[in-house]
């Protein structure tokens, strides 16, 4: 489990991410620039290389949910004690989590103010005056904001940050069966945005009663495994039927002048997924950015001697402004730094292809392209290069997937026994998928004895067996992990 408690002031990456995962993960984040710590503890500075990460998922994910019909919009940081309560699970649930503003200078206020740990409560006495009819529904609203939780005692960047970045959708509508088709398109705009920018494979499936969203009827979620065997919760949508809808009193006129209340669903995914980008993709060099969402995926680096040094450059400056057009690029031609050093730093920081020009180069009319995710080397003619180069992103790209996938696919595994259970939570990690009975009793008695949860429960249910824990007949495959 990440610590954060390695960092060396030397240049490079000292930890090894085999040997010190927590120290490797912790030095990648800040050396390469990615991230800064800041002194309000659990709360991250993002620096321009994961905040440009973050915009450009967003925007993609955010061009699905309008051809979806999907709208945004903006409701205030701070909410009435008074809200917060309406929903009796919901507000039990985030009561150890929520950050209180009690005064405004040396003036107290009659009621306390939370700082939203979402935004329930704060949206839904707008939606009981704004729906009054069928005609009003579906209403479909999505938020992009920051959020502050904070319940934890070792806050670990994106991981498990006290203040993040996500996406808040929640949405209305007038049937339960309509709320309940919503499932399969975000769940699928999810899984197809981690794919197609972070190169990312996930599990969906369906979260027990007693790791489901406070408030929801069912919750369901995107599993992603981490280098340490450690699961950890990516996207998630939860189908909050009526709760919400009858505490707020979310209600409309049907069809035949019958008042209904509303069903309603909420969904997320947050900058945690950067976290799981950095951990799956990194190496002991340091970070690697999958080229979709590197703000830059081609630094030149010119290599010259004072003889040929305007040659080289001149010839450096003229690929950076032509290739300007197909891709993010950038010339390093910073005095005082050698082209190794130049390398060893484009590499930590993670940009995609690294361009060597020289006078080699120069004579034939080309360059050499290097790959950050493998070192491969591949000269290029320039009069192919704006073809080329694109290429070659595709390809580091899908290879990048391709290694995520087979990693995730070798950590599932199953388990008959609960001895096996043990074994190979203790000596492998990753998910180990057994037979449950669906009793909340064995649930928590397995994540008392063993540390591993269920993290959610396969839709497309078979080799169901025996409940792993008790001998019963098993009502459901669960995916048992030890988790973040």
């Amino acid at each position: 489990m990440i610590k954060g408690d390695c960092i060396s002031d030397e240049n490079g990456i000292q930890c090894k991410k085999a040997e010190d995962f927590s120290g490797w993960y912790a030095e990648v984040l800040l050396k390469s620039e990615f991230i800064d710590y800041t002194d309000v503890s659990g709360s991250l500075a993002f620096r321009p290389s994961s905040y440009y990460a973050w915009q450009t998922l967003s925007r993609g994910i955010d061009a699905e949910f309008e051809k979806l019909g999907i709208e945004n919009v903006y409701f205030p940081l701070l909410i009435p004690q008074k809200f917060l309560e309406r929903e009796s699970e919901h507000f039990k649930g985030f009561t150890p989590e929520v950050a209180w503003v009690t005064q405004a200078g040396e003036t107290k206020f009659d009621e306390k103010l939370a700082i939203r740990p979402t935004s329930e409560t704060i949206m839904y006495p707008s939606y009981s005056k704004w729906i009054r009819s069928w005609r009003d529904l579906p209403m479909r609203y999505n938020q992009w904001n920051s959020v502050l939780r904070w319940e934890f005692k070792h806050p670990t960047p994106f991981i498990r940050s006290r203040e993040f970045l996500w996406n808040e959708g929640h949405t209305v509508f007038a049937t339960k069966e309509e709320a309940e088709g919503e499932k399969e398109a975000i769940l699928g705009i999810y899984l197809r945005a981690l794919r197609h920018y972070l190169a990312l494979p996930g599990i969906p499936g369906k979260k027990t009663d007693k790791e489901k969203f406070a408030g929801a009827v069912a919750s369901y979620s995107i599993e992603m495994i981490m280098p340490d065997g450690w699961a950890l919760q990516g996207p998630d949508f939860h189908n909050d039927g009526q709760n919400f809808s009858k505490a707020f009193e979310i209600k409309f006129l049907d069809r035949e002048g019958k008042q209904e209340y509303a069903w309603q669903n909420t969904f997320a995914i947050s900058t945690r997924v950067l976290g799981v980008m950095v951990a799956t993709h990194g190496d002991d060099k340091g970070l690697v950015i999958p080229p979709r969402v590197s703000r830059i995926q081609a630094i030149i680096v010119p290599i010259f001697r004072e003889t040929n040094k305007e040659r080289v450059l001149g010839y450096a400056k003229k690929l950076a402004e032509d290739l300007d057009q197909c891709l993010r690029v950038k010339l390093d031609d910073r005095e005082g730094y050698s082209p190794g050093y130049k390398f060893n730093e484009w590499e930590m920081r993670g940009v995609p292809i690294r361009i060597e020009v020289g006078e080699r180069e120069i004579a034939s009319e080309s360059i050499v392209a290097v790959r950050r995710d493998n070192g491969a080397k591949e000269t290029v003619k320039v009069s192919i290069l704006k073809e080329r180069l694109p290429s070659i992103m595709e390809e580091m790209h899908e290879s990048m997937y391709s290694r995520a996938l087979s990693f995730m696919e070798s950590m599932i595994s199953k388990a008959d026994t609960y001895e096996s259970l043990k074994d190979i939570l203790k000596k492998k990690g990753g998910i180990v998928q057994a037979g449950w009975c669906m009793s909340m009793a064995c649930e928590d008695k397995i994540k008392e004895e063993t540390g591993a949860k269920i993290t959610n429960m396969p839709e497309q249910q078979k080799d169901v067996g025996k409940c792993i824990y008790c001998g019963k007949e098993a009502k459901a495959l669960a995916n048992f992990a030890r988790s973040y």
